[in-house]
């Protein structure tokens, strides 16, 4: 199984991270986590894209981790001989979400089938909403879910995926809880988004300071990770993202609570996960 940084940004524009989503591919299936700015152009990159995604698995309905959601509705659609359905997975609320991103695509939708006579109907998206729990079992892949903690945002949830030997755990925005620390247990990888605290109440403007409320720190992350016994503590969506310089210093911080490996990786790295 491998992990695939397909945007390790924020809600900020930065042209060298893409917005918050992973791909992870396992037993040969394709499965995107979260769908944020620029997400399909680092699919393409990784060798993937819209119409090669088995399942796309929202951890929660902020707009900076949906920003490409329609683009993957669309392309998996206009992209497909026949199109193939698209499966999504997400907390209560996804449905409507669904409902209204194909509404706003409406007129669209309408003009390519004008034009195309093979597109007899509009792209279809089959939700699946979960609260926690088994989401998908075969004999090559396990997905569970969790609730996690990020209100006024509610519900909110993270995910793992136990697949070829390995397991991985992607949380999206949460401060520590007990739903994230039992998905957690004994996973090979762990990847959570995280704020840098220190550099947010520096510049102290309340709008930015109240993002301290609802995201773990980089303490907060480590500390996750120590308590859960995972492999490895995948660091993502660092708001403020930090200077390539600074890097190793935010490293630093994670291991004066978490001895495993830890990782702050770039767009498109490449994590294999494998039994600790």
């Amino acid at each position: 199984m491998d992990l695939v940084m397909t945007g390790t940004g924020s809600p900020i524009p930065d042209p060298n991270r893409a917005g918050p989503s992973q791909l992870v591919v396992a037993a040969g299936r394709h499965l995107l986590v979260d769908a944020g700015r620029g997400c399909l152009m680092r699919l393409a990159a990784a060798g993937s894209g819209a119409g090669a995604l088995d399942r796309v698995l929202l951890t929660h309905l902020h707009s900076d981790h949906l920003t490409d959601f329609n683009d993957v509705i669309t392309s998996r659609w206009i992209g497909g001989f026949p199109p193939a359905p698209l499966d999504v997975v997400g907390p209560v609320g996804t449905e409507r979400l669904v409902g209204d991103t194909l509404a706003m695509l409406g007129p669209d939708i309408g003009y390519r089938i004008a034009h195309h006579e093979d597109l007899e109907s509009g792209p279809e998206v089959r939700v699946q909403e979960t609260s926690g729990g088994l989401v998908h079992e075969d004999d090559e892949v396990r997905i569970t879910s969790a609730p996690t903690e990020h209100r006024p945002v509610h519900p909110t949830v993270a995910y793992r995926i136990d697949a070829d030997g390995g397991s991985v755990v992607l949380a999206g925005d949460t401060v520590p809880c007990a739903g994230l620390d039992e998905l957690c247990v004994g996973a090979d990888v762990y990847v959570q988004t995280v704020v840098r605290d220190d550099a947010i109440r520096h510049v102290a403007i309340p709008r930015l300071m109240d993002v301290l409320d609802y995201h773990s720190t980089i303490a907060d992350a480590a500390q996750t990770a120590a308590r859960a016994g995972v492999g490895t503590l995948v660091l993502n969506h660092v708001v403020p993202a930090p200077a390539p310089a600074h890097e190793e210093e935010l490293v630093g911080r994670a291991a004066e609570h978490f001895d495993g490996r830890i990782l702050l990786p770039a767009d498109l790295e490449r994590i294999a996960v494998s039994v600790a």
